[in-house]
């Protein structure tokens, strides 16, 4: 969805990542191979910041509910940094592939991916084999510090299936299955890419296994102004962030 986010929107989401007593002093690094990493701050509950009146905010909520076909609670939402240079890569996978290993019975849960910078082929925007979500999950293993799938079954979808690049200017966003075979390439450019993604389940999804974040919680909408309107971006009040190390799908770069 091309400009869901006004000026005022994203100038107010921009900021709020820029603020080093935000959520981004809980980042933290992943390997992502040839000496590469990804910059992450990863939280569950959404809270009352600028982040949280965005995944709470009607216009969001609303459109995953109505692609997951009902009430839907927020699992965890991220920022992703690619820094100039040197940002790396995420390697093909589903979002299954990780949340299958969390304890998700079903895979009726999707991303919504929000272009805080813009989202280029030099800084590594998002790939996407279109229509891939209808394969069924794929088998995952480690690769560096992230989940990759299969790599046989994927060299076999891409004979079958359209590659996409999806790039996005500031305030696009892009909402997808948690199937959906995806990838990123590395940040080659000047400039930075960071994009805020937000993680919904249905409300029938509960893990079976123990998680922090993976149990219906009801989400208190808000109004689409509530997020230019918010000037909070420091009371991160009701937030839990996640500690990388206790994360069994990823492993962190040693400090």
């Amino acid at each position: 969805m091309r400009n869901i986010f006004n000026k005022a929107e994203i100038s107010r989401i921009r900021s709020a990542f820029g603020n080093p007593n935000g959520v981004m002093k809980h980042q933290y690094k992943i390997p992502s191979g040839g000496g590469r990493d990804i910059t992450l701050s990863l939280w569950n509950n959404p809270g009352d910041d600028v982040t949280g009146m965005v995944a709470r905010s009607e216009k969001i909520v609303n459109i995953c509910e109505n692609l997951l076909g009902g009430e839907l609670f927020h699992f965890h939402a991220k920022a992703i940094l690619k820094e100039p240079s040197v940002g790396g890569q995420f390697v093909w996978h589903q979002d299954y592939g990780y949340w299958y290993k969390q304890g998700f019975p079903y895979p009726d849960m999707m991303t919504v991916s929000i272009a805080v910078d813009e989202n280029t082929k030099e800084n590594g925007c998002l790939q996407v084999l279109r229509g891939s979500h209808k394969c069924g999950r794929l088998d995952h293993g480690f690769y560096e510090g992230e989940q990759m799938a299969d790599p046989a079954r994927i060299s076999k979808l891409k004979e079958k299936l359209q590659l996409e690049y999806i790039e996005l200017n500031q305030g696009d966003a892009v909402f997808f299955h948690s199937n959906l075979l995806h990838s990123s390439g590395n940040n080659t450019s000047s400039k930075q890419r960071l994009a805020y993604a937000i993680a919904y389940s249905a409300a029938y999804n509960d893990a079976l296994a123990k998680h922090p974040f993976a149990y219906y919680n009801p989400i208190q909408k808000v109004a689409d102004s509530a997020i230019a309107e918010c000037e909070n971006e420091e009371d991160l009040t009701g937030k839990v962030f996640l500690n990388p190390k206790n994360d069994v799908t990823v492993r962190v770069k040693p400090e």
